[in-house]
């Protein structure tokens, strides 16, 4: 994690408290999980100002309902959970963001705003994968499209020039030639 950091990689995953999120933590010490690179922590040593206050810019730019920086995470809702890990990474200024469902059981509103979230972004020039089995956010989010089916990667499609129909045979192993990803890993 700490090499893909220093790449500018940062990752949203799917299992929020757990992974995104350690549920006993306060939002500010979950902050500093994968921001202890960004000057909140030096040689060791927690800036705990800094931490609060990065805390805090993500509570109020990502609009997280919550207690405040001193609410535990298992506190809050999917959605705010989710909002919170999302404006975690995106504080840290990604050049690459994978990010996995991502508004998967979050409500509405929290969906809505993480997918404009990750529009902008991909506007802004950062290269974003998307794992998500929803996909009607795969084509809203994305610019193109590829599909893994039991170990076979298809060709990315631009999101443009495919449809629902073509991308739903791809799930089923029916459609284009697709690459073994399985035999590449091995």
């Amino acid at each position: 994690p700490a090499q893909r950091r220093s790449l500018g990689m940062r990752f949203i995953p799917e299992e929020r408290l757990g992974r995104g999120a350690v549920p006993g933590m306060s939002l500010a010490m979950n902050g500093l999980l994968t921001g202890h690179d960004s000057g909140l922590s030096k040689r060791g040593f927690i800036n705990h100002r800094k931490v609060r206050e990065f805390s805090r810019r993500c509570i109020e730019q990502f609009n997280v309902k919550c207690g405040g920086v001193d609410a535990e995470a298992k506190s809050l809702s999917g959605g705010n959970v989710q909002k919170f890990i999302v404006g975690r990474e995106l504080l840290l200024k990604p050049e690459v963001l994978v990010v996995s469902q991502p508004t998967w059981g979050v409500d509405v509103g929290a969906a809505s705003f993480i997918r404009q979230t990750l529009i902008d972004l991909r506007d802004e020039g950062v290269a974003i994968l998307v794992v998500s089995e929803e996909l009607d956010e795969l084509f809203e989010i994305c610019d193109r499209i590829a599909v893994i089916h039991e170990g076979h990667l298809s060709e990315a499609k631009p999101s443009r020039e495919t449809n629902l129909e073509e991308i739903g045979l791809l799930m089923g192993g029916m459609g284009s030639a697709a690459t073994d990803i399985t035999e590449q890993a091995a």
